[in-house]
């Protein structure tokens, strides 16, 4: 246990680079989505405006126009017009599906280098044939070909294993119970690394769908406004203000289910790895246990 602090401060590193990982995505996604909402989003093509108005604001988007854009409808079937109306909400809830996407990919690469080379329950049925036959040295060399944390967890559970072999002073329920708990303290080294950053997906699953809403209900108060403003029905500009107001729950909420989707696939991996480390570390102690009755 005399090198236990170099695995620390490689996982500190690793916490710091995470974290910094994150700070940075955040602004840069939502910078990403203002960045669509104004040129491709308001894009003057996408929306119907007059021969006058358009020589008169030669412009890349409808948000540097000197006209006012209220009136100016996007196109019939024009998705991104519609969603240019939706207001400004739009830009924030295409930043935090940008999130999605990308936090989903960094913790998919993090888990999938924490499994290591090959399949898993092949390598954790291997290690457990191989502390069968009592060939501690093949499962070192097994876990030195997987790499990743559970190789690394297992791998640290053997050295404690062959430690254990040379000890005087304990009786076989202390060797036992000191193995374990190296186990323990390498799978909580290991296994916080692979959850960060989920949290931040969590959190997307529900300010997903509250960004939708209040995107939808700041639409609909614009539009029963600008019905009563006018003085008379017109039924054509408040059923386009409904549908641009809905525009942002649609959003929202394909913002949510892809989160919680990604979050339930994340969440699953590391459970499956948390399962191999414990069958791999129960078979460890119980070949200890059985060979030194």
């Amino acid at each position: 246990m005399a090198n236990a602090p170099k695995p620390t401060t490689v996982k500190k590193e690793s916490s710091t680079a995470s974290n910094l990982f994150a700070t940075l995505v955040i602004p840069i996604c939502i910078l990403i989505g203002i960045s669509l909402f104004i040129f491709v989003l308001g894009k003057p093509s996408n929306f119907q405006i007059d021969d006058s108005i358009a020589k008169a604001n030669s412009t890349v988007s409808l948000a540097f126009y000197n006209d006012d854009t209220a009136h100016i409808l996007p196109h019939p079937g024009n998705y991104g017009g519609m969603a240019y109306k939706g207001g400004f909400i739009v830009p924030i809830l295409m930043g935090m599906l940008l999130m999605v996407f990308v936090f989903s990919i960094e913790r998919l690469i993090v888990i999938g280098k924490a499994t290591g080379k090959g399949s898993l329950d092949s390598f954790v049925k291997k290690i457990q044939s191989l502390l069968g036959s009592g060939n501690i040295a093949a499962a070192n060399a097994e876990c030195d070909k997987q790499e990743g944390s559970v190789a690394n967890v297992i791998k640290s559970g053997l050295k404690k294993y062959a430690e254990m072999e040379t000890e005087q002073n304990m009786d076989t329920d202390q060797k036992c119970l000191a193995i374990q708990k190296d186990i323990e303290e390498a799978t909580s080294l290991e296994m916080p690394m692979l959850e960060q950053n989920l949290t931040i997906i969590a959190t997307l699953v529900s300010v997903g769908t509250l960004m939708g809403l209040l995107g939808t209900v700041t639409g609909m108060i614009k539009a029963f406004g600008g019905l009563a403003n006018s003085g008379a029905p017109d039924q054509a500009a408040l059923a386009t203000g409904i549908s641009e107001a809905l525009i942002n729950t649609a959003t929202g909420i394909g913002t949510s289910t892809l989160a919680i989707i990604m979050y339930n696939i994340l969440t699953s991996k590391i459970d499956k790895l948390t399962y191999a480390i414990d069958e791999a570390g129960f078979s460890i102690i119980q070949t200890y246990a059985s060979t030194h009755k």
